[in-house]
C-alpha cells in the first residue's frame, strides 16, 4: 500500500494549530466550516478503511477484508451526504483548509495491525460517538433537521465501525492469548498522542464493545493509565 493515498489539489492541508476559526456559533459560516471538517474526516475514513483491507487483508481471513470494504462503502456514502449539504450551502469540499491529523495516525501505525485497530476505530472513530450527539442536538435546536438527520445516520453506522475494530482486535488477542483491555491500553499509550477525555457516549461505546475499563483514565498521564 502507498504511504499516502491520492488526494485532490484542494483542500490545503495545515497543522491542527494553524486551522482558522470556524466563526460565530450558529452562523452560516460556522455551519459550513463544521460540515467541511466532517466531510474531511469522512474522506480520510474511506482511505483508512481501504488501507486496512489492502495492507493486512491478504494475511487475514476473507471476512476481515469484507468488513473493511463495507466500512469504506459506508464512509463514502457519508462523504456524499455531507458533500450534498455543502453544495446546498453554495460550496464544496476543498473550499476551506483541513488538517492532516488522521493520516498521521495511519502512518504512525502502518507497521502494526493491533496498533491500527486500537488507534483508528477504537480511539479516533470512538471519539465521533462522543461528540456527534451534541452536534445533532445543536442542529435540531436551530431547526436544521436535514443536517441533524444526516448526522443521526452517520452515528448509527459509526457504532458499527467501532464494533468492527473492537471485534477484530479481540479476535487477534484471542489468537495470541493476550488480555484485550491491557493490550489496547498499551497500544494507545504508545501510539496515540494526547488524552482520551470525557464526556463519553457510554451507551454507544458499549454497543461497540468498548466497556468503560478500556478507556477511562487512559492517556491522561496518571499512573492508572499505564497497563
Amino acid at each position: 500500500m502507498p504511504d499516502r493515498p491520492a488526494r485532490p489539489a484542494r483542500p490545503e492541508l495545515l497543522s491542527p494549530g494553524a486551522m482558522p476559526k470556524r466563526g460565530r456559533a450558529g452562523s452560516a459560516r460556522s455551519r459550513f466550516a463544521l460540515l467541511h471538517a466532517l466531510a474531511h474526516i469522512e474522506l480520510n475514513a474511506i482511505d483508512l478503511a481501504i488501507d486496512m483491507a489492502g495492507r493486512w487483508g491478504p494475511a487475514m481471513p476473507a471476512a476481515f477484508t469484507n468488513d473493511w470494504l463495507k466500512v469504506a462503502d459506508d464512509e463514502a456514502r457519508h462523504f456524499g451526504m455531507l458533500s450534498a449539504l455543502l453544495a446546498d450551502a453554495g460550496g464544496a469540499y476543498g473550499d476551506l483548509p483541513a488538517h492532516d491529523g488522521l493520516w498521521e495516525a495511519a502512518q504512525a501505525t502502518a507497521h502494526d495491525l493491533m496498533a491500527r485497530l486500537a488507534v483508528v476505530p477504537q480511539v479516533l472513530e470512538a471519539r465521533g460517538l462522543d461528540v456527534t450527539p451534541a452536534m445533532i442536538d445543536r442542529f435540531e435546536a436551530q431547526g436544521d433537521t436535514c443536517t441533524a438527520n444526516v448526522l443521526i445516520a452517520i452515528l448509527a453506522d459509526e457504532i458499527g465501525h467501532v464494533e468492527t475494530g473492537n471485534r477484530w482486535f479481540r479476535h487477534l488477542c484471542s489468537e495470541s492469548v493476550s488480555d484485550p483491555v491491557l493490550l489496547f491500553r498499551t497500544m494507545v499509550n504508545r501510539f496515540f498522542r494526547g488524552p482520551i477525555k470525557p464526556p463519553f457516549n457510554v451507551s454507544a461505546r458499549q454497543q461497540a464493545g468498548l466497556t468503560t475499563d478500556w478507556y477511562t483514565m487512559l492517556g491522561t498521564g496518571s499512573p492508572a493509565s499505564k497497563p
